[in-house]
């Protein structure tokens, strides 16, 4: 990717997000399908304690929320939106402008880093306000696992986008395995409660590592009486999310190149014939 192409993705993520922003309908999906939900969900756990750890349940919520609203908005915000972009045919115009397709996938992904940023200010600060929640003990090491989680999930996002058959597809494909690595990966309940198997499946996924590092940036010491090994694993969270993004950025460029050759206008007809008939 050269400066150029950089540069224009970069413009033109910012310039979508704050369209976003504008736009009242999508503003409210944010308000109430994030905040809204995580407010619920505050409420309906009450003030109970995790275990014998002393940790409030709205504390280990709040830093699940957050690990999860990088994880789906990478692996499932951005899928959909690539397969809504390439069924309207935007990657085949993209595909006759050099640089273009580059400077699209950089838009997207500051977009989603824009929206992730803007739905994790939106959740701490409503954990603080209604949950009594209290603000990370450690900044260095929420910004950090925030980004380099973020960077982990936003290649294989745009990977899975290329490979769904289409907006509908993506949405059906993604929700319940989301569901699941939400469950299984300690951001919604310990994953010490879990079965010893689950515990070795869930650290074979980002989401589990993720949760971790925020958990390390928000909980006491006292949180590790819960965690595997006793021990946060810093270096362990920063290798295994290091080897996700290289994967991803590794597999990622190739893939598409090959997706956005093969586009052309007969199957961007059929793609459209097939969506009406659906």
């Amino acid at each position: 990717m050269n400066v150029k192409s950089l540069r224009i993705g970069l413009r033109r993520g910012w310039r979508e997000h704050l369209h976003l922003v504008k736009d009242r309908k999508e503003l409210l999906t944010t308000l109430i399908g994030t905040v809204g939900v995580f407010a619920l969900l505050l409420l309906w756990i009450g003030d109970g304690r995790v275990g014998e750890t002393g940790v409030s349940q709205g504390t280990f919520m709040t830093v699940g929320f957050l690990a999860f609203t990088v994880f789906s908005n990478g692996l499932m915000t951005l899928p959909m939106a690539i397969a809504t972009d390439r069924e309207e045919g935007t990657l085949l115009r993209l595909r006759t402008i050099p640089g273009g397709i580059p400077a699209y996938l950089t838009g997207r992904a500051v977009t989603v880093l824009c929206q992730i940023a803007v739905q994790s200010v939106l959740i701490v600060g409503a954990g603080v306000a209604m949950g009594g929640i209290a603000p990370p003990r450690d900044w260095l090491t929420l910004a950090w696992v925030l980004l380099l989680g973020t960077v982990a999930v936003v290649p294989l996002g745009a990977v899975i986008g290329c490979l769904v058959p289409g907006p509908k597809a993506a949405a059906g494909l993604l929700g319940l395995p989301m569901m699941v690595l939400m469950v299984t990966s300690g951001v919604m309940v310990p994953v010490t409660f879990m079965p010893e198997v689950v515990q070795w499946i869930s650290q074979a996924f980002p989401l589990y590592w993720q949760g971790l590092g925020l958990r390390a940036a928000f909980m006491p010491d006292a949180m590790l009486a819960a965690e595997i090994g006793g021990s946060w694993r810093l270096p362990w969270v920063a290798g295994a999310l290091a080897t996700w993004a290289v994967a991803g950025m590794l597999l990622a460029p190739g893939l598409i190149r090959r997706v956005t050759r093969r586009e052309s206008g007969s199957r961007l007809a059929e793609r459209r014939l097939a969506a009406q008939a659906s």
